[in-house]
């Protein structure tokens, strides 16, 4: 099984569910400032970054662990689950595949504070905000994590995208 977590850069959100997913951050509490600086990849993409899929390690059950940024595109996700589906059909891939996207855990704090930072370079005014952010958003980052797991377990078929839209 692989697991690939998204958002628009590929930085924030999608490198904290990646992390959670590895267990590399608190399950049982909201992480400090330090520990989500110091999270593999937060905050350090840039625009270039955006579309490639990056390897962030195995989970307890040897699934492998993937967090991509996909920009502002609405067809993404589709040409990847019909890319996956005709890999499964035409080149006898086996893996089961599933894109989970983390965008509707991102809290405006997040945001404003990511544009600033990554957009702008304006780090001393953005990333404050993105922590604050990513403390709001934490639980539901949580959330999307452990139902994304709970999906796998009973997938049909060989890609399932999770829109994970707010509950």
């Amino acid at each position: 099984m692989i697991f690939i977590y998204n958002c628009y850069g590929g930085t924030h959100s999608s490198s904290l569910a990646s992390a959670v997913h590895l267990k590399k951050l608190p399950l049982d509490r909201t992480p400090t400032k330090r520990e989500i600086m110091d999270t593999d990849y937060f905050n350090r993409l840039t625009y270039r970054d955006m579309g490639r899929i990056i390897y962030r390690g195995a989970d307890e059950e040897g699934n492998k662990v993937y967090s991509v940024g996909r920009g502002t595109s609405k067809v993404l996700l589709p040409c990847l689950k019909n890319f996956i589906n005709l890999l499964h059909r035409e080149c006898g891939l086996n893996e089961k595949i599933i894109l989970a996207n983390m965008t509707p855990t991102v809290t405006f704090p997040m945001t404003v504070g990511g544009f600033l930072s990554r957009g702008l370079g304006m780090d001393s005014i953005g990333v404050p905000l993105l922590l604050i952010g990513v403390q709001q958003a934490y639980r539901e980052i949580l959330r999307v994590v452990k139902y994304t797991k709970e999906s796998a377990k009973t997938m049909n078929g060989p890609v399932l995208v999770l829109f994970n839209n707010r509950r």
